[in-house]
């Protein structure tokens, strides 16, 4: 079995970084993951001269943030109104099952999940629907904080590309 070439390795890199970036903008592809695999793929078809493996482990946390972000988001958005311990997990398991449904059940997911919950702890549909806004907020505002950071490690591995 032989390895594959430098510049398949960067083929692939470019491929999972492209797919990254669609990704953050279409919540159903855990986009910064694949950044960052196309990145830890682009290092190492270059032995990792161009950029190096504390820069990866710096790219790797920032990575595992922004996952544990994206998941926490809308939950954190209901919690923070005031939402009972079922609203958080009922916007969560709305953004988990609405993975399933495409782009609406992404946008619409947390927001069910999280009313729903609330709902059934309070019966009191105004505040059940505040909390349902305060998860889709959160998770709006999650997006935005991925975007960012997914931005933030490509300019990070593009200068310690460059910087070698």
């Amino acid at each position: 079995m032989t390895a594959l070439s430098p510049e398949t390795l960067y083929w692939i890199a470019a491929i999972l970084g492209l797919i990254g970036l669609i990704g953050i903008v279409l919540p159903a592809l855990p986009g910064v993951p694949f950044i960052f695999a196309g990145m830890a793929i682009a290092a190492y078809a270059s032995g990792f001269e161009e950029v190096g493996k504390p820069v990866l482990y710096v790219l790797g946390a920032l990575t595992l943030i922004s996952v544990i972000v994206d998941f926490a988001a809308a939950s954190l958005g209901a919690k923070r109104i005031g939402a009972s311990k079922q609203a958080v997990i009922g916007a969560a398991i709305g953004t988990i099952v609405g993975i399933f449904f495409g782009f609406v059940g992404l946008i619409l997911g947390p927001f069910i999940g999280a009313v729903a919950g609330e709902w059934m702890a309070t019966r009191n549909a105004e505040h059940a629907t505040r909390v349902g806004l305060a998860a889709w907020i959160g998770l709006i505002l999650g997006t935005l904080f991925k975007v960012a950071l997914a931005f933030a490690m490509i300019g990070i591995f593009v200068g310690a590309w460059l910087i070698d």
